[in-house]
């Protein structure tokens, strides 16, 4: 619970943070081009391992990795009502423990990652309150300051991953530019580990779900950047 809470501050205060100009307030536009979200979000491994002792197959041998809540931001850019691309990150801490054969190992490590997320999107219903919507694209995840939990004269190490994502979401208009948000994402990637000191190795599938839940705010960029004109791309695509 205090994860919940603490990440549902956090991410509340990213899009107030964001949606607001200490000089000029942004107007919000339910058809502006621009999106900044506040989430609370789970993710979610699916883990299964190959682990490997000197190079030898442990039969039935696997690893877990554990479920995190954290503050996430979205930032999506529209080309039109319906097209638009977007960017999801954060920063996670998990725990990596043995499992199947092994689960009596315990713990193994303890990482941090950052996960960016970049989606292409197409939004229906753009005039409507409900607006849902599917995505597709990559997601990078990059492991560092790992800790292993193995012993003295031990390390741990994940090589990044980079894998394919699917989404799927739903943005609730509520007036004045702002939006609740509930969003789910695939990713299919996998990473090889290393224990050092102990001649254990892993091939991992990760496979992350990932499920947001918070606040959006859509405006128009050019507010933000302190643009005028009658005119943008954005517009004459419309």
């Amino acid at each position: 619970m205090r994860k919940f809470v603490t990440a549902l501050t956090v991410g509340v205060a990213l899009t107030i943070l964001f949606a607001g100009n200490p000089h000029q307030a942004l107007a919000g536009d339910n058809h502006g081009d621009f999106m900044i979200r506040g989430l609370v979000t789970g993710v979610l491994p699916d883990a299964d391992a190959s682990v490997k002792a000197n190079g030898t197959r442990i039969p039935g041998a696997s690893v877990d990795v554990s479920d995190e809540v954290i503050p996430a931001t979205t930032l999506t850019y529209f080309f039109t009502d319906n097209w638009a691309v977007e960017l999801f990150c954060c920063f996670a801490k998990h725990t990596v423990e043995a499992a199947g054969s092994i689960a009596s190992v315990g713990d193994i490590g303890d990482t941090w990652i950052f996960p960016p997320a970049l989606t292409a999107q197409y939004h229906f219903n753009p005039d409507g309150t409900f607006k849902p919507y599917v995505g597709a694209g990559v997601q990078y995840i990059h492991f560092f300051n790992e800790s292993s939990k193995l012993g003295p004269g031990t390390s741990f190490a994940l090589d990044d991953g980079f894998g394919f994502t699917l989404q799927g979401g739903l943005d609730i208009a509520v007036g004045d530019g702002w939006y609740l948000n509930a969003d789910v994402k695939k990713t299919w990637l996998g990473m090889d580990h290393r224990s050092g000191g102990t001649g254990i190795t892993a091939d991992v599938d990760l496979d992350p779900l990932v499920v947001s839940a918070g606040f959006g705010y859509r405006f128009n960029l050019s507010d933000l950047l302190g643009g005028h004109g009658s005119a943008t791309a954005y517009e004459e695509l419309k």
